[in-house]
């Protein structure tokens, strides 16, 4: 399994960036094709040190790496891509790849 993070920073109003980010970004990333799986973080993002400045945690599931590549080379990945902006003004931190059971 192959996996894209997306790390968002606390927004300045971060219950207009959920209503959006729910409301009209989910349904977007939903019709990428090749994606297995969608989660989100709940409640605070936490360090073991104490809270964050860190809003929101998606996880991306895709079979492989090259199941992300081609995901985000279709129209439903480049406007899920393009979305990202219409909601937040601080880029996301990406994190993508492979991984394994051990």
């Amino acid at each position: 399994m192959a996996r894209l993070v997306v790390i968002y920073k606390t927004p300045k109003d971060a219950a207009a960036f959920d209503k959006y980010y729910f409301g009209t970004h989910v349904p977007l990333v939903k019709k990428i094709t090749g994606l297995r799986k969608f989660e989100v973080s709940q409640g605070p993002i936490a360090t073991p040190g104490g809270p964050s400045d860190f809003h929101l945690v998606a996880t991306l599931h895709f079979d492989d790496m090259a199941a992300i590549q081609k995901a985000f080379a279709s129209a439903e990945g480049q406007a899920a891509a393009a979305d990202v902006q219409t909601f937040t003004t601080d880029r996301p931190y990406m994190l993508l790849f492979d991984s394994r059971e051990v």
